[in-house]
């Protein structure tokens, strides 16, 4: 099995739950449930549907500023970014266009706008996004295509580590995340593509290109 990550063929089965097999790459350990078990795009619709993220929830603001936060001390104003994934509600585009930023958003379900793949960006945003990638590597090269030399990648996601229970990791049982990254993961993500990675806070890593 390649990795989905990094495209290493240093895999292994890292445990089997249920009838689900999760894999382990040996190279950037990152942690990926076997496609065989990826859901349909009708279920993995259905299920983000019953997300209830409201843009002005201010809940939801303070938990997106851990990621907005670090984000914008390395911006200056005027800058045009790409909300990527932002799914039907879409609070961090709205959060940084009321603090001076463009945001541009997509999502594959909720806003499919396949004109931002021809653009460039100074930054790209993806919270609680790339766990429910199904092919990160063609996503993270698609990243690096359209972003902005010196540009800014900010990714928020639960980080996998060693001292977890993964059988009872809540992160785990939901359907539509399917790959789980360490620090050493996204480290390799940026050694790949010669980005500099900083982590600014927890379950949150910067990539600078």
């Amino acid at each position: 099995m390649k990795c989905l990550v990094c495209n290493s063929n240093d895999t292994k089965i890292y445990t089997i739950i249920g009838s689900k097999k999760y894999w382990e790459c040996l190279f950037c350990f990152a942690v990926f449930l076997d496609s065989s078990h990826f859901l349909s795009r009708s279920d993995e619709y259905a299920h983000y549907c019953t997300h209830q993220n409201e843009i002005y929830d201010p809940e939801y603001r303070k938990f997106l500023s851990k990621l907005s936060m670090p984000l914008k001390r390395k911006l200056t104003y005027h800058k045009v970014g790409l909300d990527y994934g932002c799914g039907p509600g879409p609070a961090l585009a709205a959060m940084l266009e009321e603090d001076g930023y463009q945001m541009q958003k997509y999502d594959p379900f909720f806003f499919p706008n396949k004109k931002i793949f021809s653009k460039k960006f100074d930054f790209i945003t993806c919270s609680e996004t790339v766990e429910h990638f199904y092919n990160p590597n063609f996503e993270f090269i698609m990243f690096d295509r359209i972003l902005k030399p010196k540009g800014i990648i900010a990714i928020m996601t639960n980080f996998l580590n060693k001292d977890l229970r993964f059988e009872n990791w809540y992160y785990r049982q939901d359907p539509t995340h399917v790959v789980f990254y360490s620090t050493t993961t996204f480290n390799i993500i940026a050694r790949q593509r010669g980005w500099e990675v900083q982590f600014p806070a927890r379950n949150v890593v910067l990539f600078n290109k």
